[in-house]
């Protein structure tokens, strides 16, 4: 673990991996809670935690080396379902990447259980972690100009439902009617990091 300055009142703390990262936001806000950490904005990333509107961020950087943080426990709110058709253009393409069928792509994935392991690129855009390494896939070589809003995609290790019409390079795996950001709502965003999300088929493709 690493703590690095950023202006007077922040703090970037960088890990080894994501689940680093998630495990350390968990008790980072919950020491918030329990009135322990004085911290205006809490923000994670892949591998870093940014704390912003820190009193002292030197003295917090100091005592974070001697912090004991659990492993990520699972927590107890109920998942948000995602509904899904399976029929993206990148179904096939995701199959031979793993070599199974194509219908097994449906099912590997929806039988995941996933969390938000942190948010970005556009709003309402939750990077969600979940399946098995093995399942792994590369970007696109050619991003494509225009991604559909509802899209359900996967790169990387990560599972992502784009909130909003946009060019893009990960897989499309499939399609949902979900409304992941909406100005209406409170909260506006429909997944916020460690939220736990199930995404359920609506037919087979």
């Amino acid at each position: 673990m690493r703590a690095l300055p950023v202006g007077d009142r922040a703090l970037l703390v960088e890990v080894s991996s994501g689940d680093e990262a998630q495990a350390l936001h968990a008790e980072l806000l919950r020491r918030r809670a329990d009135g322990s950490l004085s911290v205006t904005e809490i923000v994670p990333a892949a591998r870093t935690v940014l704390l912003d509107g820190l009193d002292d961020p030197v003295r917090l950087a100091a005592r974070l080396a001697s912090w004991d943080i659990p492993a990520l426990a699972a927590r107890a709110e109920q998942a948000i379902e995602i509904p899904v058709r399976y029929d993206g253009p990148d179904l096939a393409d995701v199959a031979a990447l793993w070599g199974v069928p194509a219908h097994r792509v449906q099912e590997i994935h929806a039988a995941a259980e996933f969390r938000v392991a942190f948010c970005g690129f556009a709003p309402g855009f939750g990077y969600l972690t979940g399946l098995p390494s093995e399942y792994d896939v590369p970007r696109r070589a050619t991003p494509r100009t225009t991604v559909p809003a509802g899209s359900v995609a996967l790169a990387g290790p990560y599972t992502g439902v784009y909130p909003r019409s946009s060019p893009g390079g990960w897989q499309l795996i499939g399609t949902t009617d979900a409304v992941l950001w909406d100005h209406a709502r409170v909260p506006a965003a429909l997944l916020a990091p460690g939220t736990r999300v199930r995404f359920v088929p609506t037919r087979r493709s």
